[in-house]
C-alpha cells in the first residue's frame, strides 16, 4: 500500500513540474552533457505592460562551459510626426512602425560546475526610434496607445554550441 501511495505523489510531481515549465524549451543537445535546473525548476518571463522581467535562476551539471543569458522584446507603435519648421503643420498621418529592444547577461561563467544566471528585464523607450517619421526633419512621439509588446524571447546559449540550450518565446 505504500509503494502504490509513493508511486502517486511521484506521479503528480511529475505532472506538476512538467506544468510549470511547459513553456520553456530545452534542447540538451545545445548544452554540456548533464545541464539540469538547479534550486528552481526553471527560468521564467513575465510581463506587465511593455516590459518584460525574465527571473534568476542556475543551471546545475553544466562543468566550465560559459553561457550568455539574452532577452529580445518586439513591439508595434503609432508615431504622429509633427513639422517644427517656421511654417509648422498639425501632427502628420500616424506612421505604423516596428522596433526591438534587446539585454544580454554578457558571458556568465560557472562555478563548481553550476551557472548563475542573473534576472534580465527590457521595456520599450521612451521615444521612438530613430527613423520612425519619413523626414528626417520632423519629431516624432509615440500615439495614444502606442507602443504594444508584440512578443518576446529568451535565450540561454553556452559557449561553443550552435544553439539555445533553453529557449522562452511568447
Amino acid at each position: 500500500m505504500k509503494r502504490v501511495g509513493i508511486i502517486t505523489a511521484l506521479s503528480m510531481f511529475v505532472v506538476a513540474a512538467s506544468a510549470s515549465a511547459a513553456l520553456a524549451t530545452i534542447n540538451p543537445a545545445n548544452g554540456p552533457t548533464g545541464a539540469h535546473f538547479g534550486g528552481k525548476t526553471s527560468a521564467d518571463c513575465t510581463t506587465s505592460g511593455t516590459t518584460v522581467n525574465c527571473s534568476s535562476y542556475e543551471v546545475a551539471g553544466v562543468g566550465n562551459a560559459n553561457a550568455t543569458a539574452t532577452l529580445t522584446a518586439n513591439y508595434t507603435a503609432n508615431v504622429e510626426c509633427s513639422n517644427n519648421g517656421t511654417n509648422p503643420n498639425n501632427a502628420i498621418e500616424a506612421q505604423a512602425t516596428s522596433f526591438s529592444t534587446s539585454t544580454s547577461s554578457g558571458n556568465l561563467s560557472p562555478k563548481n560546475g553550476r551557472l548563475g544566471v542573473p534576472a534580465l528585464s527590457t521595456s520599450a523607450p521612451s521615444s521612438p526610434p530613430a527613423g520612425s517619421c519619413p523626414n528626417p526633419n520632423w519629431t516624432a512621439t509615440f500615439a495614444a496607445g502606442s507602443p504594444t509588446l508584440v512578443s518576446f524571447s529568451y535565450t540561454l546559449t553556452f559557449a561553443g554550441f550552435s544553439g539555445a540550450w533553453l529557449t522562452l518565446p511568447r
